[in-house]
């Protein structure tokens, strides 16, 4: 069974802080890690125990012997909770490879943690090396072992290593590119997946960027038909699309195949809010792109994205007309988003109230009217005007955040761009740091799948 490992840049730093010591020694920590049980098996970084100064039997610069009674609450709890467990130790002395002494420690210590767990499901076992270079190995119900060949760090930097393949030639077509950003990083776009969600004004655009950029597996989610009114704004579609109401998203699927790329496409006609089927293939993808303007679909976007350790970017696009021929206000902004720093809500790009007025607007449009009428509820967002150079502007800069998170290009770093934001009105480019600390959703960082899925009643069945 393929094995793959996703950790956050914070979840990163603290093992470093946990296992490398003035002293020099080995360190041992133990991971519970949340799970991604699909086509292929990924492990979430959940929580992190040290093992206690007072477990260790013997340590040096390259073993450590540990009693492993501590782990017996773990243990449980990750057998109550179908949690992974990830055994991660430090090699001081930089050595890249399992020793004969860790070979020995795991082959004791791994049958003890199935037999706990009894699920048939991969653990595993990990080194950290004294630059936070992670290898690890995963180990199966039969006492066999895999090399783990996909390890993922979502921080300000999103780095994936250990991919094969990435030395073959490059398509003649993304050449140019890799003038750019270099061979390595324009053939990891071709092992990439990743999905938009919102395949309209901005979303069009973002796919037809990611397209030529050599993506190699596109997911698209988006439940509406083109109509007259969309022409104006989604790249590819045409007047007959509106005539024979076509799918936005067959819309886009075809002209992608038509470019002849080899982007593979995988389409759901859904709302995702309404769909589990489309948000477990989200949370199965490398990155994120939410091209939305509600509030619902946002907030669920990033509640996948921190269960499930996904990089995340949300772009939005905003016009308000005076009513008389003019603007008030023409601007947008682009948002980078780590699961476990900031959310949307503490970045006060959405609330709860119009998450909860949406859902119910969407479930029950009876029951909403009401309360709109009797003053409860104050709406939820309507159209506003759009303009297909605005869109650009926006989806460009969405990409190219992409681009610099797995190929940090910036001569100050990523920590200074959680937020890019944009006025045409006041002639005005700025950018923000992660300030907005955020509690909502910290204990469910790495959770992976769960029961109800996400932890929310409206997936219970």
């Amino acid at each position: 069974m393929q094995t793959e490992l996703r950790i956050t840049g914070k979840q990163l730093d603290e093992l470093h802080s946990l296992l490398f010591h003035d002293d020099g020694l080995e360190s041992v920590a133990i991971v519970l890690c949340g799970r991604i049980v699909g086509a292929k098996h990924i492990l979430l970084v959940h929580e992190i125990y040290p093992v206690p100064p007072d477990a260790y039997t013997n340590r040096s610069e390259v073993r450590a012997g540990w009693k492993t009674e501590f782990m017996v609450p773990l243990l449980e709890k990750a057998q109550a909770k179908h949690l992974g467990i990830l055994k991660i130790h430090s090699h001081p002395t930089g050595y890249p490879h399992f020793s004969e002494f860790d070979d020995a420690s795991d082959t004791t210590l791994f049958p003890s943690i199935h037999g706990w767990t009894d699920d048939g499901l991969p653990h595993a076992s990990a080194v950290m090396l004294p630059g936070k270079k992670l290898f690890a190995r995963s180990w199966l119900h039969d006492g066999s072992t895999n090399p783990i060949n996909k390890i993922v760090v979502v921080g300000e930097n999103v780095e994936i290593s250990n991919l094969a393949n990435l030395q073959e030639e490059a398509p003649e077509f993304t050449k140019r590119h890799a003038q750019i950003f270099g061979k390595a990083t324009t053939m990891l776009l071709r092992k990439m997946t990743v999905a938009v969600v919102g395949c309209s004004g901005t979303g069009s655009i973002v796919i037809e960027q990611l397209a030529r950029l050599g993506i190699g597996k596109l997911i698209l989610v988006d439940p509406d038909r083109v109509e007259d009114k969309n022409l104006n704004r989604i790249v590819n579609s045409t007047k007959q699309n509106s005539l024979d109401k076509q799918l936005k998203i067959e819309v886009l699927r075809e002209a992608i195949k038509s470019m002849g790329l080899e982007t593979e496409v995988v389409a759901f006609p859904v709302n995702i809010a309404e769909s589990m089927e489309s948000l477990k293939a989200i949370a199965e993808c490398d990155f994120v792109f939410g091209c939305m303007d509600g509030a619902e679909g946002r907030y669920l976007l990033n509640r996948l994205a921190t269960f499930y350790l996904l990089p995340y970017i949300d772009l939005g696009v905003r016009i308000d007309a005076d009513g008389h021929g003019g603007v008030n206000q023409v601007c947008g902004s682009v948002h980078y988003l780590q699961p476990g720093a900031s959310t949307l809500i503490s970045r006060r790009m959405i609330t709860m109230d119009q998450v909860n007025a949406e859902s119910l607007k969407r479930t029950n449009p009876a029951e909403y009217e009401s309360r709109r009428k009797d003053g409860y509820i104050h709406g939820v967002a309507e159209d506003r005007p759009a303009v297909i150079s605005l869109n650009m502007l926006f989806s460009a800069l969405a990409v190219n955040e992409f681009l610099a998170r797995l190929h940090p290009f910036r001569d100050v770093g990523n920590a200074g761009f959680a937020k890019t934001c944009v006025s045409l009105t006041q002639g005005e480019f700025y950018n923000e740091t992660d300030d907005w600390p955020c509690e909502i959703f910290k204990k469910y960082v790495g959770r992976g799948d769960m029961l109800p899925f996400l932890n929310m009643p409206a997936f219970s069945s």
